[in-house]
This record gives structure tokens, C-alpha cells and sequence, in this order.
């Protein structure tokens, strides 16, 4: 099967899923997309959105796209998460003669209301992501200045970890006292 129909003159549609980890399923996406376009070409991939670096199938639609075609997304997070990729993005579509529709914010670039909403949500989308990380941070910050601690929490106590290297030293094996202990043995090669 080849990646593309060849539609000879008429316009050609590029149906894009994307999710961030291959635990996630692009289904509803798949669904919303076909439903709108059935005649339409879907291609997916399991990538993360932070970035356009590293999405080949999105690269390889960008590549193949020609004057009059469409790159049809559902939702504009599965395209682009800041404002730069979104912008990269649109002008090559733009240069191409090709516009994008995204259809869950009912978007389409082939009107000027639709690039001009499109970069708007973009920079909202931008703004929401630096406002999360902040707030992230902060929290963090916070978290630290109270003395909590960050990160998993201890499996083992300081009097365990003694007992540990008192009993090896008389000879117990890791695999006797991981069982002791309900930790693995690595847990116990860990202790020096």
C-alpha cells in the first residue's frame, strides 16, 4: 500500500493522528478525522508533541503535500504545542499552496479568518504550556523550601540498610535478604 493516494488534479487530504506515547490510543482521533474525511489518507504516529524534531510522519506529509492540498488535524495539540512549530509549520504549508483544517476548533486556513484565529490559538496554546511549567516550578521550589522530599520514596530505613550490611558481611546472600526485606536484590547490591 503506498502512503498517498494520487487523486490526479483534485485535492488531496492528509489526515494526521498524533499521541505522545505508545500507551495512548489515537482511535477517537482516527474516528473524528475519517468521519469528516472519508476519502481522505490517515497516517498516525506515537510521538511527543513538545516538538516537531523526530516526527517522521509528519515530516514525510509535509514533504509530499503540493498546492491544493489539505493536512486535516482534530485537535491543534496533536500538531504543535508552541507557537514556533505552529508558525514553521503553517508557512510551509502556506508556500506550498496547501492549508490546514483543524476540526475541533472548526479552523481552516484557507480563509483569512481562519489563519488569523489559527495563530491566535497558538500563542494561547504557548502561553498555557509556560504558565504549567511555572507553576511547576514553583511548586517544586516550594517543596524544597519546606524541607519535603522530592522523588520516590525511601524502600529501605538507615537502621534496615545497617542491618543489611551486617548480615552480608556474616555471609546472608542478596537473594535471602531481599526476601527478608521485600525489596529486590538490587536494592540489596545497592547498599555499600
Amino acid at each position: 500500500m503506498t502512503l498517498f493516494r494520487n487523486r490526479g488534479r483534485g485535492m488531496n487530504i492528509f489526515l494526521y493522528g498524533r499521541v505522545s506515547t505508545t500507551d495512548q490510543d489515537t482511535g477517537l482521533q482516527k474516528q473524528k478525522l475519517q468521519a469528516k474525511y472519508p476519502e481522505g489518507v490517515y497516517r498516525e504516529e506515537k510521538k511527543s508533541g513538545t516538538t516537531t524534531a523526530g516526527r517522521g510522519v509528519l515530516q514525510l506529509i509535509l514533504d509530499m503535500i503540493h498546492e491544493g492540498d489539505k493536512l486535516v488535524v482534530w485537535k491543534l495539540d496533536r500538531l504543535a504545542r508552541n507557537v514556533l512549530d505552529l508558525s514553521k509549520i503553517v508557512q510551509e504549508l502556506e508556500s506550498k499552496g496547501a492549508t490546514i483544517e483543524i476540526i475541533d476548533q472548526a479552523i481552516d486556513t484557507a480563509t483569512a479568518s481562519g489563519r488569523a484565529f489559527l495563530q491566535m490559538l497558538g500563542v494561547f496554546a504557548e502561553f498555557e504550556t509556560n504558565l504549567r511549567k511555572e507553576r511547576q516550578l514553583a511548586g517544586i521550589a516550594k517543596a524544597k523550601a519546606d524541607g519535603k522530599h522530592l522523588g520516590r520514596k525511601a524502600i529501605l530505613s538507615g537502621t534496615q540498610k545497617a542491618e543489611i550490611k551486617e548480615k552480608r558481611a556474616k555471609g546472608t546472600s542478596p537473594t535471602e535478604l531481599a526476601k527478608e526485606y521485600g525489596v529486590s536484590r538490587a536494592s540489596i547490591y545497592n547498599i555499600k
